[in-house]
């Protein structure tokens, strides 16, 4: 009888360790859905501690929204959750030791829905921007100047502003400016081609052609997937007579991407230039095969083909 009486109490003695080492910490419980109340699945749930220390740790919903947090000191937390194509939801909740705590539902808006809400920052961005391209549209460039920099002083990091106003100061001559302004376009969106071509033109027309293609160059080395990248390459390098290199970057485009139309016509007089005349009927013909939009290298195709098949 004392040997049980043993035994039973170093399992009470278990028992009760388990609950106070449990009690350390406390955990959290949440769920993420759309506007419709489905789930959403992959969602990444940012968890930072607000007690004065630095601490976040990260987790994703799983295929029923849900998501879990376990071993977080007892205290004020900020939840974020994010998920692409989503607008980002964040709230501030107390963690609790015992019982996990029960966050409240995530519901996110798609970015484009939250867009559209009157009042929204997106709105207010998507009008003012606007207004901007108007001015510029419109010849008024000293009053799209102060637009594209009163967006600036609210959204500074958003490319498409810092590209736009580096056209403005284009159409000014301020090169300098204009440089200024699609470098750090480039830096915030460094896969663009558009701002890359953007920036070479600037290097053209302020008679720094060397600078031009070394933009060029690069934008298509780092982008060898990018068909407009690569396609950019092939018309500077055509302008430059260097037609070997840019029969390569033309052939380069097409492989990334076999609808881009106008690659075709270049190819198409670049092989009547080498006498390669079967090369050239096939691209020209291909080329016209596509409905082209370009009226004059439309009727330049068409000539080329009536002349090659005489």
């Amino acid at each position: 009888m004392k040997r049980a009486f043993i035994g039973a109490a170093f399992l009470l003695g278990l028992a009760l360790l388990v609950p106070r080492a449990e009690a350390q910490t406390g955990s959290a419980r949440g769920r993420v859905v759309d506007v419709d109340g489905k789930p959403i699945a992959e969602a990444k749930i940012l968890i930072e501690y607000l007690g004065g220390v630095t601490r976040k740790l990260e987790t994703k919903t799983n295929k029923k929204g849900e998501f879990s947090q376990v071993g977080m000191q007892p205290g004020p937390y900020r939840f974020t959750v994010s998920k692409e194509g989503f607008q980002p939801f964040t709230i501030e909740n107390r963690i609790s030791l015992g019982e996990p705590t029960e966050l409240p539902e995530f519901r996110l808006t798609t970015l484009a829905a939250a867009a559209q809400q009157p009042g929204s920052p997106q709105a207010e961005l998507r009008q003012s921007f606007q207004k901007a391209v108007d001015l510029s549209s419109a010849g008024k460039l000293d009053e799209a100047e102060a637009a594209y920099k009163e967006l600036l002083a609210k959204w500074p990091d958003i490319p498409e502003i810092h590209q736009n106003l580096g056209g403005v100061y284009r159409q000014k001559k301020d090169w300098a400016s204009a440089e200024a302004s699609l470098l750090k376009a480039l830096e915030l969106r460094p896969d663009s081609a558009d701002i890359a071509a953007s920036l070479a033109t600037v290097y053209q027309e302020s008679g720094r052609p060397e600078k031009a293609m070394e933009v060029i160059n690069k934008a298509a080395v780092d982008n060898p997937q990018d068909a407009k990248s690569q396609f950019n390459r092939g018309v500077y390098l055509l302008n430059n007579q260097q037609s070997e290199e840019a029969i390569k970057a033309f052939e380069a485009a097409l492989a990334a991407d076999p609808g881009l139309t106008e690659a075709y016509y270049h190819l198409g007089t670049l092989m009547v230039g080498q006498a390669k005349i079967p090369e050239a009927i096939q691209y020209l013909e291909k080329y016209l095969s596509m409905s082209p939009g370009n009226a004059q290298n439309v009727a330049t195709a068409k000539g080329l083909l009536a002349a090659l098949k005489k």
